[in-house]
């Protein structure tokens, strides 16, 4: 066992990752790719980064692809991640047709990975016309959608699936999100990396240095939302749910953190927004963090007595996850992969609108026994569903069974 893999036994056990290891011996003479639009910035990024050298480590060939666009290209996708997720948008043909040029262009350069490649694995919509451009591939393709499709608007779906139909498979992270398509589909939630510098401990020195760095104070509470600054994850209403519960906690302290993703062009927008949403408040800290700043993320996750994620949708809410891995009750909007992560009174509370969110945050600061209830709870309930060893053993099955589909019985030695 290397040492990596020993590291990762000390968390969740040797017998896991013997487990891993056993399935991995059936997939050694693999070429595995992943595809996405974004190496920095975002969920699909952060469990990439760590995916792809445990699949490595495991001695699986594994390769991680990026696709470039010009500023066109991302205001299209992000359309098609509105749209996807229930909002009505209309996108212009030329959007269309530079989306589809942008797809070719990046289809000839990874052509020679891709065609050979025995398995890709393609996230998202921004490269899903791959698998059409590229008629002499030889694998397995499978698109992984990280999208909440519980509602999609109608006509963005019927365009995307046009490209999607033709995988082999497709990945969704919850059952609600799946969509009749004709070949096999697979439900697996993401997951976080409890060794990286997001999750791994941290000293109290740290953690107050951090508070200090932006002025917050450790003797007051601290309610705390990280994500993207975007409509869906609604920083809005989470500033109307802080004010409206400061009322009554005159001495409550807000913390919006979040950062950017490359692919995402509405970001400074909505940042404008909320900052105009706080106003003057001191209590109330707006931080736009660099796609790097994990060990800041992880201590501001620490610090706080309270995380939210309040979304309107989302796909999983991979802040939910480190949040609970650190013990923090946490108040999620009723949606998506938070309804997985977040079950009422044991590992937080769902809401729907800010006056709701606002009632939980005044319960949970009132009672700390609830909040160490909580605590004890929530970290154990992440171990054994929501670790990326977890998800990297769904894969794994998932590339067996694809690959060894006609076989009535597989060994594992």
């Amino acid at each position: 066992m290397t040492d990596l893999l020993k590291s990762y036994a000390t968390v969740v056990g040797p017998a896991v990752i013997e487990q891993l290891r056993q399935l991995a011996l059936l997939l050694q003479h693999l070429r595995v790719v992943h595809v996405n639009s974004t190496r920095l910035g975002g969920g699909v990024a952060e469990i990439l980064e760590k995916l792809v050298p445990l699949m490595r480590e495991l001695g699986i060939d594994t390769r991680w692809e990026i696709i470039t666009g010009n500023p066109e290209f991302y205001h299209c996708t992000k359309a098609f991640h509105n749209g996807l997720q229930g909002k009505a948008v209309e996108i212009p043909t030329e959007w269309l047709a530079n989306f589809e040029a942008i797809n070719a262009v990046n289809a000839e350069r990874l052509r020679p990975v891709l065609e050979e490649a025995d398995i890709v694995f393609i996230h998202d919509p921004q490269p899903a016309p791959l698998l059409r451009l590229l008629p002499k591939r030889q694998g397995r393709w499978i698109w992984r959608c990280h999208i909440d499709i519980n509602r999609p608007h109608r006509p963005i779906w019927r365009y995307l699936r046009n490209f999607v139909k033709d995988y082999d498979a497709s990945i969704f992270s919850l059952a609600a999100f799946a969509q009749p398509l004709p070949h096999p589909q697979y439900l697996i939630p993401p997951s976080i990396d409890p060794l990286s510098e997001k999750n791994v401990d941290l000293s109290e020195a740290e953690i107050a240095e951090v508070c200090r760095e932006f002025g917050i104070d450790r003797e007051r509470p601290v309610i705390l939302q990280v994500s993207r600054f975007d409509r869906f994850k609604d920083p809005v209403g989470v500033i109307q749910a802080y004010r409206l519960a400061k009322a009554y906690l005159p001495s409550l302290q807000l913390v919006l953190a979040g950062g950017s993703a490359s692919d995402d062009p509405e970001g400074e927008a909505v940042l404008a927004e909320v900052r105009q949403a706080a106003g003057n408040d001191p209590d109330a800290h707006i931080l736009l963090l660099p796609p790097d700043a994990h060990r800041t993320i992880n201590a501001l996750q620490r610090a706080a007595d309270v995380v939210l994620q309040k979304s309107l949708r989302e796909g999983f809410g991979l802040t939910v996850t480190e949040a609970l891995w650190k013990g923090k009750p946490v108040i999620g909007g009723d949606t998506g992969g938070i309804r997985l992560q977040v079950i009422d009174h044991h590992t937080g509370f769902l809401v729907n609108t800010p006056e709701g969110a606002a009632l939980r945050i005044r319960y949970l600061l009132h009672h700390s026994e609830k909040r160490r209830e909580m605590n004890l709870k929530s970290r154990e309930f992440v171990r054994e569903n929501f670790l990326i060893t977890r998800h990297l053993r769904e894969y794994l099955a998932l590339m067996v069974s694809l690959m060894y589909q006609a076989e009535d019985r597989i060994e594992l030695v």
